[in-house]
Protein backbone atom coordinates (compact mmCIF):
# COMPACT_ATOMS: atom_id res chain seq x y z
CA UNK A 1 0.00 0.00 0.00
CA UNK A 2 1.12 3.67 -0.94
CA UNK A 3 1.26 6.27 0.98
CA UNK A 4 -0.88 8.40 -1.26
CA UNK A 5 -3.91 5.42 -0.44
CA UNK A 6 -4.11 7.13 3.00
CA UNK A 7 -6.11 9.75 1.61
CA UNK A 8 -9.12 10.56 0.10
CA UNK A 9 -9.07 9.71 -3.70
CA UNK A 10 -9.28 13.74 -4.58
CA UNK A 11 -6.48 14.63 -2.12
CA UNK A 12 -4.40 11.13 -3.50
CA UNK A 13 -5.06 12.68 -7.15
CA UNK A 14 -3.49 16.04 -6.20
CA UNK A 15 -0.96 14.67 -4.22
CA UNK A 16 0.13 12.33 -6.99
CA UNK A 17 -0.20 15.40 -9.62
CA UNK A 18 2.82 17.33 -7.45
CA UNK A 19 5.26 14.12 -7.89
CA UNK A 20 8.09 15.16 -10.24
CA UNK A 21 9.29 12.39 -12.14
CA UNK A 22 11.11 9.81 -10.61
CA UNK A 23 10.55 11.49 -6.85
CA UNK A 24 8.95 9.05 -4.60
CA UNK A 25 7.02 9.71 -0.83
CA UNK A 26 8.75 8.85 2.11
CA UNK A 27 6.14 10.14 4.05
CA UNK A 28 2.37 11.66 3.51
CA UNK A 29 0.24 13.01 6.81
CA UNK A 30 -2.83 15.14 7.41
CA UNK A 31 -3.03 17.58 10.47
CA UNK A 32 -5.29 16.61 13.26
CA UNK A 33 -9.13 18.27 12.52
CA UNK A 34 -9.94 18.38 15.85
CA UNK A 35 -6.35 20.58 16.72
CA UNK A 36 -7.61 22.95 14.36
CA UNK A 37 -10.91 23.60 15.58
CA UNK A 38 -9.74 23.84 18.58
CA UNK A 39 -7.81 27.13 17.50
CA UNK A 40 -11.44 28.79 17.09
CA UNK A 41 -12.00 28.49 21.41
CA UNK A 42 -11.62 32.08 21.99
CA UNK A 43 -13.42 33.03 18.63
CA UNK A 44 -16.26 30.81 19.79
CA UNK A 45 -16.44 32.00 22.97
CA UNK A 46 -16.22 36.05 22.03
CA UNK A 47 -19.16 34.75 19.61
CA UNK A 48 -21.37 33.87 21.90
CA UNK A 49 -22.62 37.08 23.76
CA UNK A 50 -21.98 39.27 20.81
CA UNK A 51 -24.80 37.39 18.77
CA UNK A 52 -27.19 36.96 21.77
CA UNK A 53 -26.39 40.75 22.24
CA UNK A 54 -27.44 41.35 18.11
CA UNK A 55 -30.63 39.32 18.35
CA UNK A 56 -31.52 40.83 21.66
CA UNK A 57 -30.81 44.38 20.08
CA UNK A 58 -32.74 43.56 16.73
CA UNK A 59 -35.65 42.36 18.53
CA UNK A 60 -35.65 45.33 20.90
CA UNK A 61 -35.64 47.50 18.10
CA UNK A 62 -38.69 45.85 16.65
CA UNK A 63 -40.12 46.01 19.79
CA UNK A 64 -40.05 42.21 20.45
CA UNK A 65 -43.11 41.57 17.96
CA UNK A 66 -42.73 40.56 14.86
CA UNK A 67 -42.14 43.59 12.33
CA UNK A 68 -45.35 43.84 9.44
CA UNK A 69 -42.89 46.53 7.60
CA UNK A 70 -45.94 48.54 6.63
CA UNK A 71 -43.97 51.64 8.13
CA UNK A 72 -40.71 52.76 7.59
CA UNK A 73 -39.69 52.21 11.04
CA UNK A 74 -39.83 48.38 10.53
CA UNK A 75 -36.74 48.15 8.73
CA UNK A 76 -34.76 50.33 11.83
CA UNK A 77 -34.25 46.41 13.27
CA UNK A 78 -32.80 44.83 10.24
CA UNK A 79 -29.74 47.64 10.73
CA UNK A 80 -29.17 44.43 13.67
CA UNK A 81 -28.88 41.83 11.06
CA UNK A 82 -25.14 42.01 9.81
CA UNK A 83 -23.89 41.84 13.20
CA UNK A 84 -25.95 38.89 13.84
CA UNK A 85 -24.25 37.33 10.88
CA UNK A 86 -20.92 38.44 11.94
CA UNK A 87 -21.87 36.06 15.03
CA UNK A 88 -22.60 33.58 13.27
CA UNK A 89 -19.70 33.24 10.92
CA UNK A 90 -17.50 33.34 14.08
CA UNK A 91 -19.59 30.50 15.67
CA UNK A 92 -18.71 28.61 12.39
CA UNK A 93 -15.24 28.52 12.45
CA UNK A 94 -14.70 25.34 14.17
CA UNK A 95 -16.43 23.97 10.84
CA UNK A 96 -14.30 25.90 8.65
CA UNK A 97 -10.71 25.34 10.17
CA UNK A 98 -11.61 21.49 10.46
CA UNK A 99 -12.90 21.48 6.67
CA UNK A 100 -9.52 22.94 6.30
CA UNK A 101 -7.79 20.37 7.81
CA UNK A 102 -9.48 17.66 6.06
CA UNK A 103 -8.16 19.59 2.45
CA UNK A 104 -4.34 20.01 4.03
CA UNK A 105 -2.19 17.59 2.87
CA UNK A 106 1.62 17.37 4.08
CA UNK A 107 4.14 15.23 1.91
CA UNK A 108 7.84 14.11 2.59
CA UNK A 109 9.61 12.69 -0.65
CA UNK A 110 12.95 12.10 -0.95
CA UNK A 111 13.05 15.41 -2.89
CA UNK A 112 11.90 17.76 -0.90
CA UNK A 113 8.66 18.80 1.66
CA UNK A 114 5.40 20.12 0.52
CA UNK A 115 2.73 21.38 1.69
CA UNK A 116 -0.68 21.16 -0.17
CA UNK A 117 -2.92 23.75 1.77
CA UNK A 118 -6.64 23.12 1.01
CA UNK A 119 -8.27 26.94 1.61
CA UNK A 120 -11.35 27.46 2.46
CA UNK A 121 -13.17 26.89 -1.04
CA UNK A 122 -12.04 25.00 -4.20
CA UNK A 123 -8.30 26.19 -4.65
CA UNK A 124 -5.23 24.24 -3.26
CA UNK A 125 -2.15 26.32 -2.47
CA UNK A 126 1.02 24.32 -2.55
CA UNK A 127 4.37 25.01 -1.18
CA UNK A 128 7.06 22.96 -1.51
CA UNK A 129 10.88 23.60 0.80
CA UNK A 130 13.73 22.09 -0.88
CA UNK A 131 16.26 20.65 1.60
CA UNK A 132 18.68 23.94 2.04
CA UNK A 133 15.26 25.53 3.13
CA UNK A 134 14.56 22.18 6.09
CA UNK A 135 17.52 22.93 8.18
CA UNK A 136 16.21 25.33 10.98
CA UNK A 137 13.87 23.29 12.35
CA UNK A 138 11.45 23.82 15.04
CA UNK A 139 9.40 21.14 16.85
CA UNK A 140 6.77 21.67 19.32
CA UNK A 141 5.50 18.54 20.91
CA UNK A 142 2.53 17.90 22.52
CA UNK A 143 2.45 15.18 25.92
CA UNK A 144 0.73 12.36 23.53
CA UNK A 145 3.62 12.84 20.73
CA UNK A 146 1.51 15.05 18.41
CA UNK A 147 2.73 18.25 17.44
CA UNK A 148 3.90 21.29 15.18
CA UNK A 149 6.84 20.78 12.93
CA UNK A 150 7.95 24.30 11.67
CA UNK A 151 9.90 25.33 8.78
CA UNK A 152 10.37 28.76 8.20
CA UNK A 153 9.01 31.93 9.92
CA UNK A 154 7.94 35.09 7.31
CA UNK A 155 7.43 38.77 8.39
CA UNK A 156 5.12 41.19 7.45
CA UNK A 157 4.29 44.74 8.50
CA UNK A 158 0.50 45.36 8.79
CA UNK A 159 -1.39 48.44 7.98
CA UNK A 160 -0.39 49.75 11.49
CA UNK A 161 3.61 49.04 10.98
CA UNK A 162 3.39 46.71 13.14
CA UNK A 163 5.79 43.53 12.44
CA UNK A 164 3.77 40.09 12.52
CA UNK A 165 5.32 36.55 11.33
CA UNK A 166 3.62 33.61 10.32
CA UNK A 167 5.03 30.29 10.98
CA UNK A 168 5.10 27.49 8.23
CA UNK A 169 5.55 23.75 8.55
CA UNK A 170 3.74 20.82 9.59
CA UNK A 171 1.29 21.88 12.19
CA UNK A 172 -0.70 19.09 14.17
CA UNK A 173 0.47 16.00 13.01
CA UNK A 174 0.40 12.95 14.63
CA UNK A 175 3.90 11.57 15.42
CA UNK A 176 6.32 14.70 14.98
CA UNK A 177 9.10 13.40 16.22
CA UNK A 178 8.99 10.82 14.00
CA UNK A 179 8.37 13.37 11.21
CA UNK A 180 11.16 15.54 11.90
CA UNK A 181 13.43 12.13 11.98
CA UNK A 182 12.67 11.86 8.25
CA UNK A 183 13.03 15.85 7.12
CA UNK A 184 16.34 15.31 9.03
CA UNK A 185 16.89 12.27 7.01
CA UNK A 186 15.94 14.38 3.63
CA UNK A 187 18.44 17.11 4.15
CA UNK A 188 21.47 14.47 5.49
CA UNK A 189 20.73 12.38 1.91
CA UNK A 190 21.02 16.17 -0.10
CA UNK A 191 23.91 16.69 1.43
CA UNK A 192 25.99 19.94 1.10
CA UNK A 193 24.67 22.55 -1.50
CA UNK A 194 26.99 23.88 -4.21
CA UNK A 195 26.30 27.41 -5.37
Amino acid sequence: MTPQNQLPPELAALVGAELEAGERIAWVGQPDPRRFAWASVFAVLFAIPWTAFAIFWMCGAAGFKMPTFQHGWDLFPLFGLPFVLVGFGMLSTPYWLRRKAQRTVYVITDRRAVILDGGWWRSITVRSFSPDRLKDLRRVQRPDGSGDLLFERTWRTDSEGSRQFTDHGFLGVRDVKMVERLIKQLTQSAGPQTP
